[in-house]
C-alpha cells in the first residue's frame, strides 16, 4: 500500500445473521460501515487512508489522545454495537487489511478458529476488575500486629522521644514487608472467589494509578456467562466493602467485548 491508497479497516467478526445493515461511520467520521460476508459469518468494515494509520505522520498521531481519543471510542461503539446481536471476535484498534482479497484469505486460514470462538462466546460478556491500594490506608492495622513487645501492646506516646521514633521507624518497616504477602493472599483469594462465576479468566498488566494516593495492584478480566452477570458483580462489591478499611477496593468494569479471550489469528 502507498500512502495515497484506501485499506479496509476492521472492526470485528460476527455471525451474518442476524447482523443488519449498520448505520453510522467508520473511525474517519466519514466512510459508511460495511457488513462483508463471509460463508455464515460476517466482517464489519469500513475504509480509511493508509496514511492515517502508517508513516511518521501517523505515529505521531498515535501519540496525540486528541486526534487517538474519538477514533479509538469509535471503534469500541461499533463492537458494541454489533453485540447486540450477537457474540464478536473483535479486532484491535488500526487493524488494515489491503484488499478484501487480503482479508478472505484470514478468513478462510482461520474459518473454523472463529467460528468456534463465536460459539464459546455465545451467551457471555468480559468484565474487567481492578484491584486499587491506597498504602497509607493499609498500613496502620499491619502496623498494629507489630507494635507489640515483650509485655505487649507498646504505647509509642508512652515513649522517649528518641525511642518513640526508633521504635517507630521498625514498626513501619516491618508493616510494610509483610504488606505485600497479605496483598498478594488477599488479591489471590477474591479472584479465586470471582472464578467461580466466569467461564474465562485473565491477568492483565496493571498500567495505571488509582489517582489520589492510590496504585493499580492487580487487573483481571473475566469471561461471565449472562445469566449470572448480576451474582458475579455484586460479588465483587461485596469483595470491595469488605476490604475497603484495609485500603483494598476493587473497580468493576464492563460488559465488554472479549478483547482478553481472543485467539491470536496470524495473517
Amino acid at each position: 500500500m502507498t500512502m495515497s491508497e484506501t485499506a479496509f479497516y476492521l472492526f470485528c467478526f460476527a455471525r451474518s445473521a442476524p447482523l443488519p445493515e449498520l448505520r453510522g461511520t467508520g473511525v474517519d467520521g466519514q466512510s459508511p460501515l460495511v457488513v462483508w460476508p463471509f460463508a455464515e459469518l460476517a466482517a464489519v468494515l469500513s475504509t480509511v487512508d493508509v496514511a492515517d494509520f502508517s508513516g511518521p505522520v501517523a505515529e505521531a498521531r498515535m501519540k496525540d489522545l486528541s486526534w487517538l481519543g474519538p477514533r479509538a471510542c469509535r471503534h469500541e461503539a461499533v463492537i458494541e454495537e454489533v453485540m447486540d446481536y450477537g457474540p464478536v471476535l473483535p479486532a484491535r484498534f488500526g487493524t488494515l487489511f489491503s484488499s478484501l482479497e487480503s482479508l478472505e484469505g484470514l478468513l478462510v486460514n482461520h474459518h473454523r478458529a472463529i467460528s468456534q470462538f463465536l460459539d464459546q462466546m455465545t451467551g457471555h460478556e468480559e468484565w474487567g476488575v481492578k484491584g486499587v491500594l491506597n498504602r497509607e490506608q493499609a498500613l496502620p492495622e499491619l502496623k498494629s500486629r507489630h507494635q507489640t513487645g515483650g509485655g505487649g501492646h507498646i504505647d509509642l506516646s508512652s515513649l522517649a522521644r528518641g525511642t518513640r521514633y526508633l521504635q517507630g521507624r521498625r514498626v513501619r518497616a516491618a508493616a510494610e514487608k509483610e504488606l505485600p504477602q497479605w496483598l498478594q493472599a488477599t488479591c489471590c483469594r477474591v479472584a479465586e472467589d470471582l472464578r467461580g462465576y466466569a467461564s474465562g479468566f485473565s491477568v492483565r498488566k496493571a498500567l495505571a494509578n488509582g489517582g489520589s494516593g492510590s496504585e493499580v495492584v492487580s487487573d483481571w478480566a473475566f469471561l461471565v456467562p449472562r445469566g449470572v452477570r448480576a451474582d458475579f458483580c455484586g460479588r465483587v462489591k461485596r469483595a470491595s466493602a469488605e476490604l475497603a478499611d484495609r485500603g483494598l477496593t476493587f473497580e468493576l468494569t464492563g460488559p465488554w467485548p472479549p478483547y482478553s479471550f481472543t485467539p491470536s489469528l496470524p495473517a
